[in-house]
């Protein structure tokens, strides 16, 4: 339950705290008081998208806070747990901030920092808006059939339906999938083989480039590697003067110095190692001397071999991994000739047996519902009388769709009679502004014990309405709010002496600047703000009498009270 609204720079608001209670609440005030713009700021506080110009003129930012009673909702306090938010103390605290400087928006609840995204899931939890709009969006298909999944706790069965659904649409699109492939495979046949056999026939080897590129340098330039391994050999260890033998005389002279000072008997270890390495080195190119080839034959082989793999390489995708890939994917679209026929055969069992699930389900869902509208139409039907449609039948047809789809097998669709004589039509096609505001009530009067948000929220919805009906669409609030906090912005003064609150809000000016603000109003000025809504002086006693027996009959136990539990 929400059980404060602080507004603050807000459009024409400069500051403003709202006193909210449990029942029914009903916020007045003439025309472009700034009635609407409450109904804004709540709107950002739950996550509606914020603008740069709601911030009040003179102002560098604008603040919504809204603090709600939480203690009294187990499944709420659930719902926020599991998105980390804590509760305890049942106290929940919402809080928007927009710049004037056009930076991005900030919200916080209960003190910390939260994306806008997480203020809009838990604001949906705490509040529900209900505009002139939505009445409009009462003619839409989906709104229709979710209200009637609402009232029938189809939830479930429509979910199934949802689930079947996708799973034959996957299992339809694998076929199609694999019927395009398989096609494709069959006009390129002949292609497809080339490649494979081309490839194949090649019996490439990843890296092999290189190691080839290695080898044809060598056959290439064997002569003068020869050579050049042929000079060091013969400078390392050949004939008296080469370079081991003459190392090695030096033995002689570290021996003797070893002798005279044994301290230099570390470089011995060192005249070893050189010495060893050398020889090493001696063997080592005499090896390579011999090893090198100067064989053109096979010098032809192998720029044969580079040409070839050269050719498939710039053929088939620049490299050689790429161009075995290429082979093996060729050879996998021919093999799905073979195989298409056997594959197809698997994905129709999952198709027909996907068809027969879905089947099931919507049959399932379409039950449900069937029983559902019967239910929802009697009653919404009963309640019309006291909205002022005496006449009105209501009717939840039903209409069998040609294909399944992820809703179900049927369109929803509510039509009404409201004038006797007259056959049930669509919704869309009969109902005025104001008819339809009422049937969106009885609606929401019905589905009160079936929503679990605490606090809705009524701007003018009594549109196109007045008189007797107004009296009625006011006691039908009332009856709301025996389960919800009701929250209602209206012009009519049936309505606003429904209520269990009376809060005024009036513009005036301050410093210069248009400015709003609130008050609630009991007793005599209740009175009064009645009475200039019936349209009269509020100080004379004709007025006063008139919104004083309003207000009286607004808290009279109802003639009719709405105990009806719907199974």
């Amino acid at each position: 339950m929400l059980t404060e609204l602080r507004i603050k720079n807000f459009a024409i608001i400069e500051s403003v705290t709202l006193p909210l209670a449990p029942g029914f609440n009903v916020l007045t005030g003439e025309t472009g008081a700034g009635k609407s713009i409450i109904v804004g700021a709540l709107g950002l506080l739950v996550g509606d998208r914020a603008a740069t110009d709601l911030v009040r003129t003179g102002a560098d930012r604008a603040t919504v806070e809204g603090v709600f009673d939480v203690s009294d909702s187990r499944e709420l306090s659930a719902a926020l747990d599991a998105r980390g938010i804590d509760t305890d103390g049942g106290t929940l605290v919402l809080k928007r901030e927009v710049a004037a400087a056009g930076t991005r928006a900030r919200a916080w609840i209960n003190g910390s920092p939260v994306t806008t995204t997480v203020l809009a899931e838990v604001g949906r939890l705490l509040v529900n808006v209900h505009g002139q709009h939505e009445a409009q969006a009462l003619l839409d298909e989906a709104s229709q059939r979710a209200i009637l999944d609402l009232f029938g706790e189809c939830a479930a069965e429509a979910a199934r339906v949802d689930a079947a659904h996708g799973e034959l649409s996957a299992a339809r699109g694998a076929v199609k999938a694999l019927r395009a492939r398989r096609d494709e495979a069959q006009q390129r046949a002949d292609y497809l083989q080339h490649v494979a056999k081309e490839i194949s026939a090649a019996k490439l080897i990843d890296g092999e480039d290189a190691k080839l590129d290695d080898e044809s340098r060598r056959l290439t330039h064997g002569e003068e590697l020869r050579a050049l391994a042929g000079e060091i050999n013969d400078a390392l260890d050949s004939g008296d003067e080469s370079v081991v033998r003459r190392v090695g005389h030096l033995q002689r002279a570290l021996s003797a110095l070893q002798k005279i000072d044994p301290s230099t008997e570390r470089l011995q270890a060192l005249y070893d190692a050189a010495y060893y390495a050398l020889e090493e080195l001696a063997r080592e190119t005499d090896a390579y001397a011999r090893s090198v080839e100067n064989d053109p034959a096979r010098l032809e082989v192998v720029e044969r071999r580079r040409d070839l793999i050269f050719r498939l390489v710039k053929k088939y995708g620049g490299s050689i991994a790429a161009a075995i890939e290429t082979g093996r994917t060729a050879r996998a679209e021919l093999d799905l000739l073979d195989t298409a026929a056997l594959d197809l055969r698997g994905l129709d069992e999952r198709v027909a047996a996907a068809e027969s699930a879905l089947n099931a389900a919507a049959a399932k869902l379409t039950a449900k519902r069937r029983s559902a509208a019967t239910k929802l139409a009697k009653a919404v039907e009963a309640l019309l009388p006291e909205l002022g449609m005496p006449d009105g039948k209501f009717l939840v047809a039903l209409v069998p769709r040609v294909e399944i789809a992820a809703s179900g097998a049927e369109d929803v669709e509510y039509r009404v009679a409201l004038n006797v004589g007259h056959d049930a039509r669509a919704l869309s096609r009969v109902a005025s502004g104001g008819e339809l505001a009422r049937v969106m009530l009885a609606l929401k009067t019905i589905l009160a014990r079936l929503d679990h948000v605490p606090t809705l929220i009524f701007d003018e919805v009594d549109a196109g309405i007045g008189g007797k009906v107004g009296l009625m669409v006011g006691d039908s609030m009332r009856r709301v709010a025996e389960h919800h906090q009701v929250f209602a912005i209206t012009h009519l003064p049936q309505i606003a002496a429904r209520a269990h609150h009376h809060i005024v809000v009036s513009k005036g000016a301050k410093g210069g600047v248009t400015t709003a603000d609130i008050s609630l109003v009991e007793n005599d000025p209740r009175v009064r703000e009645i009475a200039r809504m019936l349209g009269g002086d509020s100080e004379s006693k004709v007025s006063r009498e008139h919104a004083a027996e309003l207000l009286a009959a607004g808290h009279r136990p109802n003639k009719r009270r709405y105990t009806r539990t719907v199974t």
